[in-house]
Parts: structure tokens; C-alpha cells; sequence
């Protein structure tokens, strides 16, 4: 309880980040593709925010939704991103491979890492769907991930709390673990207690769109989408959040 607790919030905008910046957010993770629940963001996203944020800005490396298993296509695509990214000098990265059997795809995560280096990196919820995460975390450290984001392999952090616990105790300080999805105010303060070393969320908050004359018959995307409603972090939620951390 006594160690230093940080505060990551996704961000998929530039309104968002300068949320994170403003309201005491530690880090932010930034991404595109809200609907996919985070993919590679825009370069001019990331450069934007770069120059308009002072606090570290790792960057999600994911050409696409779904799965964690990329062929040769979608790995050049990936390594590609990384050269070009780092090219700016991001705070670090955020990625996450596996095998077809569930593993840590350690030989691509390597090259990945080669690219990034020196920026930190950090595994996303790739971990929450692999098959032994006791196996995974170890892979990790030997790779030299800097942070592992997960749920504790549940939809949601606070129903994998148990897991969260023993991959703390597991990690021993060789790796820092981080709790993600569905983490706010009404529950920061237990992930506190399970000992994890930072906590991540979207604060978001939807907004209406500006929209006037809408023509609900023709569908962009999913027909179960409200493309009527955009999503922000809130500068409240962030504040409360922070302030319980920091009490």
C-alpha cells in the first residue's frame, strides 16, 4: 500500500490526452479504434498528442481487432509502425502476440522489442487470453517487458482480482503489473490493496454528436452501434480516481 500507484488512461483522441494531461493521469496509453478496443493510432494522433502532452505516451501496436495472432503481413505492417512511431520519440509501446496454442509468441515479440529499444514496452490484454499466465509472465520477463495490462483473465479486473494478487506476488518486482477493464472509482482502492503497481482506464464519458439532420437508415459500421455517440475521457472521473490513489 505504501509504494507509488500510477495512473494510465486510454486515450483515443487528442481531447482526451490533454484530459490525462491536466488531471493527473501518470501515463497514457494511446490508441485508435475504440470499437475494437484499441488498435495503432493515427500518426497524426500520436504526433499530436506528442507535442501537446508532457507525460509519457506509449503507443498501441495492433493492425487490427480480434485475435492476437498475426501472420507475416500484418507483422511487417507492425514492425513498420514501430520504426516510423519511434521516429518520434514516443514514451513506449504497447503490444501483444500469442501462438495459435495460447502462448507468448516470444520470437516475434523479440522483434518487436529490438525495434522499440530503448522505449519501455508494455503487454497488453493479449495476457488475459493466453493459457497459463504463470508460464506467459515469465516469458515476458525474460523478454524485458517493462508492464503487463490485464484483467486477471475475467471480463473485468475486479472479478479477476484473485489472479491480480498472485501475479503481483508472482512478479516479484521483475515486472510491473497492471490492472485493466472496468477500473474507476468505485473499485481503484482494491486493486490498491491486491499490491498492483499501476491501474488503467478510459474514464469515458459519451457525448452526443453534434449531428443535426441524421439519416438512422444507412448503418457506417455495426448495426449495433450508436454512430450518434462519441466517447471522451472525463477530466471528474480522472480527478477522483487519482485522488483516491494518492490518499
Amino acid at each position: 500500500m505504501g509504494k507509488k500507484v500510477k495512473l494510465e488512461l486510454c486515450s483515443f483522441s487528442l481531447n482526451s490526452s490533454l484530459v490525462a494531461q491536466n488531471d493527473g493521469a501518470d501515463r497514457i496509453e494511446l490508441c485508435g479504434g475504440f470499437l475494437e478496443g484499441g488498435t495503432t493510432p493515427s500518426i497524426g494522433l500520436v504526433k499530436k498528442t506528442l507535442e501537446s502532452v508532457e507525460i509519457p505516451v506509449y503507443v498501441m501496436i495492433r493492425p487490427r481487432g480480434g485475435d492476437f495472432i498475426y501472420d507475416d503481413t500484418e507483422f511487417q505492417v507492425m514492425k513498420e509502425d514501430i520504426v516510423e512511431i519511434k521516429k518520434l520519440n514516443p514514451g513506449g509501446f504497447v503490444l501483444g502476440l500469442l501462438t495459435a496454442e495460447g502462448k507468448i509468441d516470444t520470437v516475434k515479440t523479440k522483434v518487436l522489442m529490438e525495434l522499440a529499444h530503448p522505449c519501455p514496452v508494455t503487454f497488453h490484454r493479449a495476457f488475459d487470453v493466453c493459457e497459463d499466465p504463470f508460464e506467459a509472465i515469465e516469458d515476458l520477463i525474460v523478454l524485458g517487458v517493462e508492464n503487463i495490462l490485464t484483467s486477471g483473465q475475467q471480463n473485468t479486473a475486479e472479478a479477476g482480482i484473485e489472479l491480480l494478487r498472485q501475479l503481483v506476488i508472482k512478479a516479484n518486482g521483475r515486472i510491473n503489473i497492471m490492472a485493466g477493464s472496468g477500473v474507476g472509482e468505485s473499485n481503484v482502492l482494491k486493486f490498491l490493496e491486491a499490491g498492483v503497481d499501476a491501474v488503467h482506464f478510459t474514464a469515458k464519458k459519451a457525448i452526443e454528436s453534434n449531428m443535426v439532420f441524421r439519416k438512422e437508415s444507412v448503418k457506417m459500421g455495426d448495426d449495433h452501434i450508436d454512430e450518434y455517440i462519441n466517447y471522451e475521457a472525463d477530466p471528474e472521473k480522472v480527478r477522483k480516481v487519482k485522488s483516491l490513489i494518492q490518499s
